[in-house]
């Protein structure tokens, strides 16, 4: 069911493969954190140089730790608060090239030096953000951005 990365084909064809592995994955299962558990396994499994990758969920006005591969990582972060309470607040995706020079920036594992975090919206409303580390510098770009802004779309569609 699951393909590795073809390394012959763009980095754009394998994240559609992902998506698409991601898509059926989740088809026919209600429940979001086993959802959200799939889809953090899948990611860390797929990204290359990642420490982290995982989701916090909005819980009343603070974002709450849920599945996630990688370190412990810090529990609760309010609204506003480093990369994924930025991203949060904003309601759009945020990219840090290095994020110890990040205002603000909240350090759950020393090794991450770059991240993004995509806010994750259902019926136009904030339910959580993706959160990705990575130990390099300037990790993330436009392409990884738009593909994984497609992919919590598909989870989205899969959020009941």
């Amino acid at each position: 069911m699951f393909q590795r990365i073809a390394y012959n084909q763009s980095r754009e064809e394998n994240y559609k493969t992902l998506i698409g592995q991601l898509d059926a994955l989740l088809a026919g299962e209600i429940n979001r954190i086993a959802n959200l558990a799939n889809a953090s396994a899948l990611l860390y499994q797929f990204m290359e140089d990642v420490n982290w990758a995982g989701f916090y969920l909005l819980q009343d006005d603070e974002l709450v730790l849920g599945p996630f591969q990688g370190l412990p990582a810090c529990t609760r972060i309010p609204l506003g608060k480093g990369v994924c309470g930025t991203a949060a607040v904003r309601m759009e995706t945020v990219r840090v090239e290095d994020v110890h020079q990040f205002p603000g920036h909240i350090a759950c594992d020393a090794a991450s030096r770059s991240e993004i975090v995509v806010p994750m919206l259902f019926g136009g409303r904030l339910v959580g953000v993706l959160d990705i580390d990575s130990p390099k510098l300037n990790r993330f770009d436009a392409v990884d951005q738009t593909c994984l802004e497609r992919f919590v779309e598909v989870l989205m569609q899969h959020w009941q």
